[in-house]
């Protein structure tokens, strides 16, 4: 039977703006207060979207949430009426408003760890939703992300859902961000590997300037959720200090796809024993494992965080052989464009790469591979997925036309002030479930 990876797009929310939020991310931190385009940042990321599927790939969409956040600012003690909540904590506490008003759930390779059903024991596709516990922005979304998913993969014949793990730091967890699968091909049995950060139970080494978000205790946690055996999860650690560089995620310094590693040569902690693992483990599958290992003499960490060249997708084209989507940032950069133009004559695996516009995304630190969530899949499993979650013309038009309506095209840290965005943020929530046939999935009432 066939089976495809289908990549679901975070859909940018209404209330984009560059607060700054994500210490450690060196492009938020940086745009900080600079002000953003919200409808240019979806129309952006839905073009990505169309593109692809307009190439033959499987495409899919998932929706944003519901910003500014009142359940988590009533949780903070202020009351009264919605728009009294946000007003008081306009006065009171801005930056609080600023957390709960982010749009970060549009860098959906953090939304949740994903196995399907050929490495699960149960034969089902496994949804665990991240808990992102070290940014306060960021661990308010787990609770809707489970009911977009659900709603999303509804059939418990075909898929089984998670809670998010516990909120403490030993159990940090980032997603898909720091996971990786391995195969012959989309539907065979394979070998996943999980990035972590921090071994928080131990004293191996972490990283000093900024937080490993990650730890191999949360990854352990998800292979034992998701059925995986010893045979088909391997753990590798990243390197310390190229975290402190800024290198926050595992989809910042690599990417996979099929039975090739895209990765910097600075990329992992105790690489070669890993790498050694993954071989051993593939071979049992007949799959021969490829690492293709970026010099750190042709691309800096620096460059590769600049320009986010592997956080990119890679992607199998109809005639088996490779497709990079980057940034327009690395195609802007001299020497990452050369090596890129150097590795499409020279691989024989990666012949092709695509350049996207994802300003609006790259400016708060998240590029191709941010804005997607991989999810593998038999034909039956995909037939059994919400159809108005699928990109296609129709849907494409009717979210263009969604975002054009309903969405700013100026929006800056002081406008999350103004009572008139929770409204208009709500409206064009309400629209989209109908749009998607999400049915009830946020907490408001319907306007």
């Amino acid at each position: 039977m066939s089976a495809y990876e289908v990549n679901f797009d975070g859909l940018v929310g209404p209330t984009h703006n560059y607060a700054g939020l994500s210490y450690g991310n060196v492009a938020s931190t940086n745009n900080k207060n600079v002000v953003a385009n919200p409808k240019l940042a979806a129309l952006q990321g839905l073009e990505k979207m169309k593109a692809l599927a307009d190439m033959g790939f499987k495409q899919g969409i998932l929706p944003p949430q519901e910003r500014p956040c009142i359940a988590t600012l009533r949780q903070l003690g202020f009351g009264g009426t919605d728009q009294q909540v946000i007003e008081q904590a306009s006065k009171q506490a801005p930056r609080l408003l600023a957390n709960a008003s982010s749009a970060s759930s549009m860098w959906v390779a953090n939304a949740a760890t994903v196995s399907p059903s050929a490495d699960t024991a149960d034969g089902k596709v496994h949804f665990t939703p991240a808990n992102l516990n070290n940014k306060l922005h960021r661990s308010i979304e787990h609770q809707q992300t489970g009911r977009a998913l659900a709603a999303i993969f509804t059939d418990p014949a075909f898929f089984a859902h998670h809670p998010a793990l516990p909120m403490h730091e030993s159990l940090g967890d980032e997603g898909a961000a720091n996971h990786n699968r391995f195969s012959h091909h989309h539907g065979a049995k394979g070998v996943e590997l999980f990035v972590y950060g921090q071994h928080y139970f131990s004293d191996e080494p972490k990283p000093t300037q900024f937080p490993a978000r990650h730890s191999l205790e949360a990854s352990q946690a998800i292979a034992r959720l998701h059925g995986l055996s010893p045979d088909n999860s391997v753990f590798l650690q990243q390197n310390p200090d190229v975290i402190d560089q800024g290198v926050f995620h595992n989809d910042v310094i690599a990417v996979s796809n099929g039975s090739v590693f895209f990765h910097h040569q600075d990329a992992f902690y105790q690489q070669e024993a890993v790498f050694d693992e993954l071989r051993h483990k593939l071979a049992t599958l007949e799959c021969e494992f490829q690492p293709i290992e970026v010099p750190r003499d042709q691309v800096s960490v620096s460059d590769a965080v600049q320009t986010y060249l592997f956080n990119s997708q890679l992607l199998t084209k109809a005639d088996g052989k490779m497709m990079l989507v980057v940034p327009s940032e690395a195609h802007e950069h001299q020497g990452v464009w050369r090596y890129l133009q150097e590795l499409v004559a020279t691989s024989g695996v990666i012949n092709e790469v695509k350049v996207f516009d994802l300003r609006e995304s790259m400016r708060n630190g998240g590029g191709p591979a941010c804005l997607r969530l991989r999810v593998a899949l038999q034909q039956r499993e995909l037939d059994a997925v919400n159809p108005n979650a699928l990109m296609n013309d129709r849907q494409y038009q009717q979210l263009v036309g969604w975002v054009n309506k309903h969405y700013r095209d100026r929006l800056s840290e002081h406008d999350l002030a103004d009572p008139a965005l929770l409204v208009e943020c709500r409206t064009a929530l309400d629209e989209l479930t109908q749009i998607m046939q999400l049915g009830s999935i946020y907490p408001f009432q319907r306007i």
